[in-house]
Protein backbone atom coordinates (compact mmCIF):
# COMPACT_ATOMS: atom_id res chain seq x y z
CA UNK A 1 0.00 0.00 0.00
CA UNK A 2 1.30 3.44 -1.07
CA UNK A 3 1.31 6.06 2.22
CA UNK A 4 -1.84 7.78 3.25
CA UNK A 5 -2.84 10.93 1.56
CA UNK A 6 -4.04 13.72 3.81
CA UNK A 7 -7.05 16.01 2.27
CA UNK A 8 -8.75 19.16 3.08
CA UNK A 9 -12.33 20.20 2.17
CA UNK A 10 -11.89 23.70 0.75
CA UNK A 11 -14.58 26.02 1.38
CA UNK A 12 -14.19 28.42 -0.81
CA UNK A 13 -13.88 26.22 -4.16
CA UNK A 14 -16.12 23.55 -2.29
CA UNK A 15 -13.83 20.91 -2.94
CA UNK A 16 -11.41 18.40 -1.65
CA UNK A 17 -7.52 19.18 -1.99
CA UNK A 18 -4.65 17.25 -1.12
CA UNK A 19 -2.17 18.73 1.96
CA UNK A 20 1.08 18.94 0.52
CA UNK A 21 3.83 19.74 3.41
CA UNK A 22 6.81 21.42 2.87
CA UNK A 23 10.11 19.66 2.41
CA UNK A 24 11.96 21.77 5.10
CA UNK A 25 9.02 21.47 7.32
CA UNK A 26 9.31 17.30 6.93
CA UNK A 27 13.16 17.91 7.74
CA UNK A 28 12.41 19.48 10.87
CA UNK A 29 10.17 17.27 11.82
CA UNK A 30 12.48 14.18 11.35
CA UNK A 31 15.34 15.78 13.17
CA UNK A 32 12.68 16.90 16.09
CA UNK A 33 11.82 12.84 16.50
CA UNK A 34 15.26 12.01 16.45
CA UNK A 35 16.52 14.20 19.22
CA UNK A 36 13.49 12.75 20.81
CA UNK A 37 14.64 9.32 20.40
CA UNK A 38 18.48 10.08 21.37
CA UNK A 39 18.03 12.55 24.28
CA UNK A 40 15.31 9.28 25.63
CA UNK A 41 17.83 6.72 24.65
CA UNK A 42 20.80 8.34 26.94
CA UNK A 43 18.87 8.93 29.42
CA UNK A 44 17.33 5.14 29.39
CA UNK A 45 21.29 4.27 29.59
CA UNK A 46 22.59 6.25 32.01
CA UNK A 47 19.19 4.81 34.83
CA UNK A 48 20.20 1.35 32.97
CA UNK A 49 24.15 1.78 33.92
CA UNK A 50 23.53 3.07 37.47
CA UNK A 51 21.13 0.33 38.59
CA UNK A 52 22.76 -2.55 36.45
CA UNK A 53 26.97 -1.05 35.80
CA UNK A 54 28.49 -2.87 33.81
CA UNK A 55 30.71 -5.87 34.22
CA UNK A 56 34.19 -3.46 34.24
CA UNK A 57 32.65 -1.19 36.35
CA UNK A 58 31.47 -3.75 39.33
CA UNK A 59 35.25 -4.91 38.57
CA UNK A 60 36.11 -1.50 39.73
CA UNK A 61 33.42 -0.82 42.58
CA UNK A 62 35.01 -4.20 44.19
CA UNK A 63 37.99 -3.04 43.80
CA UNK A 64 37.76 0.36 45.42
CA UNK A 65 35.70 -0.65 48.18
CA UNK A 66 38.44 -3.43 48.62
CA UNK A 67 41.26 -0.41 48.80
CA UNK A 68 39.37 1.44 50.94
CA UNK A 69 39.49 -1.25 53.34
CA UNK A 70 42.94 -1.57 53.02
CA UNK A 71 43.25 1.82 53.39
CA UNK A 72 41.43 1.93 56.57
CA UNK A 73 43.28 -1.01 57.81
CA UNK A 74 46.98 0.55 56.99
CA UNK A 75 45.53 4.04 59.32
CA UNK A 76 44.95 1.66 62.07
CA UNK A 77 48.61 0.09 61.35
CA UNK A 78 50.47 3.83 61.18
CA UNK A 79 48.93 4.49 64.10
CA UNK A 80 49.71 1.43 66.36
CA UNK A 81 53.37 2.04 64.89
CA UNK A 82 53.31 5.39 66.13
CA UNK A 83 52.25 4.15 69.50
CA UNK A 84 54.88 1.81 69.88
CA UNK A 85 57.83 4.44 68.54
CA UNK A 86 56.44 6.60 71.28
CA UNK A 87 56.96 3.68 74.06
CA UNK A 88 60.34 2.54 72.57
CA UNK A 89 61.34 6.79 73.00
CA UNK A 90 60.11 6.69 76.47
CA UNK A 91 61.82 3.35 77.67
CA UNK A 92 64.89 5.21 75.57
CA UNK A 93 64.73 8.38 77.46
CA UNK A 94 64.77 6.69 80.83
CA UNK A 95 67.87 4.80 79.95
CA UNK A 96 69.30 7.72 79.14
CA UNK A 97 67.91 9.60 82.26
CA UNK A 98 68.25 6.74 85.14
CA UNK A 99 71.46 4.45 83.54
CA UNK A 100 73.47 6.74 81.73
CA UNK A 101 72.90 10.27 83.17
CA UNK A 102 72.00 12.04 80.43
CA UNK A 103 69.33 14.16 79.00
CA UNK A 104 66.89 12.12 76.75
CA UNK A 105 65.94 13.18 73.16
CA UNK A 106 64.10 16.53 73.46
CA UNK A 107 60.38 16.40 73.39
CA UNK A 108 60.18 19.62 71.29
CA UNK A 109 62.31 18.03 68.68
CA UNK A 110 60.35 14.58 68.82
CA UNK A 111 57.53 15.62 68.17
CA UNK A 112 58.04 18.71 65.67
CA UNK A 113 56.75 18.18 61.98
CA UNK A 114 57.76 19.12 58.74
CA UNK A 115 57.27 22.67 57.72
CA UNK A 116 57.24 24.15 54.28
CA UNK A 117 55.92 23.48 51.48
CA UNK A 118 53.45 21.03 51.33
CA UNK A 119 54.42 17.56 51.12
CA UNK A 120 52.78 15.75 48.87
CA UNK A 121 50.77 18.23 46.00
CA UNK A 122 50.62 15.86 43.18
CA UNK A 123 47.28 14.50 45.62
CA UNK A 124 45.62 17.91 44.94
CA UNK A 125 44.39 16.26 41.70
CA UNK A 126 42.07 13.90 43.57
CA UNK A 127 39.09 15.32 44.44
CA UNK A 128 37.69 12.50 47.10
CA UNK A 129 40.90 10.46 48.72
CA UNK A 130 43.30 13.02 47.96
CA UNK A 131 43.32 14.48 51.10
CA UNK A 132 42.98 11.58 53.34
CA UNK A 133 46.14 10.01 51.39
CA UNK A 134 47.97 13.09 51.99
CA UNK A 135 47.42 12.92 55.84
CA UNK A 136 48.71 9.31 56.08
CA UNK A 137 51.38 9.90 53.67
CA UNK A 138 52.45 12.79 56.23
CA UNK A 139 52.04 10.20 59.03
CA UNK A 140 54.68 7.91 57.96
CA UNK A 141 57.29 10.86 56.80
CA UNK A 142 56.69 11.90 60.72
CA UNK A 143 57.34 8.46 61.56
CA UNK A 144 60.53 8.06 59.65
CA UNK A 145 62.02 10.91 61.00
CA UNK A 146 61.50 9.84 64.54
CA UNK A 147 62.84 6.79 63.32
CA UNK A 148 65.57 8.21 62.33
CA UNK A 149 66.37 10.43 65.64
CA UNK A 150 65.36 7.28 67.69
CA UNK A 151 68.27 5.37 65.42
CA UNK A 152 71.27 7.89 66.20
CA UNK A 153 69.61 7.92 70.27
CA UNK A 154 70.49 3.90 69.96
CA UNK A 155 73.40 4.21 68.25
CA UNK A 156 74.49 6.85 71.56
CA UNK A 157 73.32 4.01 73.57
CA UNK A 158 75.28 1.53 71.99
CA UNK A 159 78.57 3.75 72.35
CA UNK A 160 77.72 4.62 76.21
CA UNK A 161 77.43 0.71 76.38
CA UNK A 162 80.82 -0.11 75.52
CA UNK A 163 82.14 1.67 78.05
CA UNK A 164 79.53 0.80 80.95
CA UNK A 165 82.05 -0.58 82.93
CA UNK A 166 83.76 2.30 83.58
CA UNK A 167 80.50 3.94 84.05
CA UNK A 168 79.37 1.36 86.56
CA UNK A 169 82.42 1.97 88.32
CA UNK A 170 82.75 5.32 88.31
CA UNK A 171 78.86 6.53 89.45
CA UNK A 172 78.21 6.40 93.10
CA UNK A 173 77.14 3.25 94.42
CA UNK A 174 77.75 2.73 97.72
CA UNK A 175 77.52 4.38 101.11
CA UNK A 176 80.26 6.87 102.11
CA UNK A 177 80.69 5.00 105.38
CA UNK A 178 80.11 1.28 106.05
CA UNK A 179 76.39 -0.11 107.69
CA UNK A 180 78.40 -1.85 110.42
CA UNK A 181 80.13 1.57 111.56
CA UNK A 182 76.96 3.40 111.65
CA UNK A 183 76.23 4.31 115.75
CA UNK A 184 72.19 4.53 114.25
CA UNK A 185 70.49 2.46 111.54
CA UNK A 186 69.73 3.59 108.15
CA UNK A 187 65.76 3.69 109.25
CA UNK A 188 66.72 7.21 111.88
CA UNK A 189 68.86 8.90 108.97
CA UNK A 190 67.99 12.36 108.50
CA UNK A 191 67.36 12.39 104.75
CA UNK A 192 66.93 15.04 101.70
CA UNK A 193 64.14 17.69 101.69
CA UNK A 194 62.93 19.91 104.21
CA UNK A 195 64.11 19.23 108.07
CA UNK A 196 63.96 21.39 111.19
CA UNK A 197 67.85 22.69 111.56
CA UNK A 198 69.28 22.06 114.75
CA UNK A 199 70.97 25.03 115.23
CA UNK A 200 68.09 27.77 114.13
CA UNK A 201 65.29 25.43 114.71
CA UNK A 202 63.28 26.28 111.45
CA UNK A 203 63.01 24.00 109.04
CA UNK A 204 65.79 24.62 106.00
CA UNK A 205 66.26 22.41 102.79
CA UNK A 206 69.01 19.64 103.59
CA UNK A 207 70.18 18.73 100.33
CA UNK A 208 71.90 15.43 101.76
CA UNK A 209 72.11 12.86 103.99
CA UNK A 210 73.21 12.20 107.62
CA UNK A 211 75.51 9.16 108.46
CA UNK A 212 76.04 9.42 112.46
CA UNK A 213 78.93 7.36 113.03
CA UNK A 214 81.89 7.77 116.00
CA UNK A 215 84.42 10.57 115.00
CA UNK A 216 87.39 8.66 113.13
CA UNK A 217 85.28 6.23 111.14
CA UNK A 218 86.40 5.75 107.80
CA UNK A 219 84.37 7.64 105.02
CA UNK A 220 84.90 5.50 101.50
CA UNK A 221 84.51 7.00 97.59
CA UNK A 222 81.22 5.71 96.38
CA UNK A 223 82.38 5.32 92.91
CA UNK A 224 85.92 6.36 91.45
CA UNK A 225 86.72 9.97 90.23
CA UNK A 226 88.54 12.80 91.08
CA UNK A 227 88.86 15.09 93.96
CA UNK A 228 87.84 18.64 92.88
CA UNK A 229 88.04 20.28 96.70
CA UNK A 230 89.71 18.95 99.46
CA UNK A 231 89.66 21.81 102.58
CA UNK A 232 87.53 23.95 105.13
CA UNK A 233 84.13 24.91 103.52
CA UNK A 234 82.32 27.37 105.37
CA UNK A 235 79.26 25.07 107.22
CA UNK A 236 81.01 22.08 106.38
CA UNK A 237 83.85 22.46 107.96
CA UNK A 238 86.62 20.03 106.56
CA UNK A 239 85.33 18.97 103.38
CA UNK A 240 85.93 17.16 100.21
CA UNK A 241 84.03 16.89 96.63
CA UNK A 242 84.90 14.34 94.10
CA UNK A 243 84.14 14.32 90.48
CA UNK A 244 82.89 10.85 89.16
CA UNK A 245 82.04 11.99 85.48
CA UNK A 246 78.84 11.36 83.61
CA UNK A 247 77.36 14.66 85.34
CA UNK A 248 77.69 13.08 88.93
CA UNK A 249 79.59 14.82 91.97
CA UNK A 250 79.39 13.70 95.64
CA UNK A 251 80.29 15.76 98.91
CA UNK A 252 81.11 15.12 102.31
CA UNK A 253 80.87 17.23 104.79
CA UNK A 254 82.06 17.63 108.70
CA UNK A 255 85.11 15.42 108.34
CA UNK A 256 87.52 14.88 111.33
CA UNK A 257 90.66 14.39 108.71
CA UNK A 258 90.98 14.53 104.94
CA UNK A 259 93.18 11.55 103.38
CA UNK A 260 92.95 12.85 99.83
CA UNK A 261 94.22 15.90 97.81
CA UNK A 262 92.75 18.38 94.99
CA UNK A 263 93.31 16.41 91.64
CA UNK A 264 94.11 13.10 92.79
CA UNK A 265 92.35 10.06 91.24
CA UNK A 266 90.02 8.09 93.76
CA UNK A 267 88.47 4.19 93.10
CA UNK A 268 84.89 2.79 94.35
CA UNK A 269 85.59 2.09 98.18
CA UNK A 270 89.18 3.79 99.00
CA UNK A 271 89.26 5.69 101.87
CA UNK A 272 88.76 9.86 101.30
CA UNK A 273 88.60 10.92 105.19
CA UNK A 274 87.29 10.22 108.67
CA UNK A 275 84.10 11.30 109.90
CA UNK A 276 84.19 13.80 112.73
CA UNK A 277 81.89 17.15 113.94
CA UNK A 278 83.54 20.24 112.39
CA UNK A 279 81.82 23.30 110.55
CA UNK A 280 78.23 23.83 111.18
CA UNK A 281 77.55 20.95 113.20
CA UNK A 282 75.51 19.07 116.69
CA UNK A 283 77.41 15.74 116.86
CA UNK A 284 79.72 13.64 114.91
CA UNK A 285 78.47 12.10 111.59
CA UNK A 286 78.74 12.51 108.11
CA UNK A 287 76.97 14.84 105.92
CA UNK A 288 77.17 13.22 102.37
CA UNK A 289 75.55 14.68 99.00
CA UNK A 290 75.17 13.82 95.31
CA UNK A 291 75.21 16.21 92.78
CA UNK A 292 74.16 15.86 89.25
CA UNK A 293 75.29 18.19 86.77
CA UNK A 294 75.31 21.14 89.81
CA UNK A 295 71.81 20.14 91.40
CA UNK A 296 71.35 18.07 94.60
CA UNK A 297 69.43 14.63 94.29
CA UNK A 298 68.34 12.09 96.85
CA UNK A 299 71.48 10.37 97.50
CA UNK A 300 69.47 7.63 99.46
CA UNK A 301 69.08 6.34 95.34
CA UNK A 302 72.99 6.01 95.90
CA UNK A 303 73.20 3.69 98.42
CA UNK A 304 72.34 0.09 97.10
CA UNK A 305 74.99 -1.99 98.41
CA UNK A 306 74.37 -4.89 100.82
CA UNK A 307 70.78 -4.42 100.64
CA UNK A 308 67.60 -6.55 99.86
CA UNK A 309 64.54 -4.76 97.38
CA UNK A 310 62.52 -4.59 100.69
CA UNK A 311 65.06 -3.23 102.64
CA UNK A 312 66.06 -0.78 100.36
CA UNK A 313 62.63 0.69 99.98
CA UNK A 314 61.95 0.76 103.98
CA UNK A 315 65.09 2.62 104.20
CA UNK A 316 63.73 5.41 101.28
CA UNK A 317 60.41 5.83 103.67
CA UNK A 318 61.92 6.18 106.66
CA UNK A 319 64.63 8.38 105.42
CA UNK A 320 61.54 10.82 103.61
CA UNK A 321 60.32 11.21 107.46
CA UNK A 322 60.75 15.15 107.90
CA UNK A 323 62.55 15.05 111.18
CA UNK A 324 66.23 17.14 112.45
CA UNK A 325 69.07 17.03 110.54
CA UNK A 326 72.15 16.92 112.30
CA UNK A 327 73.60 19.93 110.32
Amino acid sequence: MGRKEKFVYNIHTLTYEKVVIPIKTRIWQAFGFFSVVVVTSLAMLAVFYTVFPSPREADLMREIEQMESKYKQMSGQVEVMSKVLDNIQDRDANVHRMVFGMDPIDQDIWQAGVGGHEAHPELAAFKFGGESISQTLDKIDFLSRQLVLQSKSLDTIQNLAKNQEKMLASLPSIKPVREDKLQKSLGTLSGFGYRIHPVYKIKRFHAGLDFPARVGTAIQAPGDGVVVEAGWHSGYGNCVKISHGYGYETLYGHMNKMTVHVGQRVTKGQKIGEVGDTGLSTAPHLHYEVHHRGQPINPINFCMDNLTPQEYQLMVNAAQKANQSLD
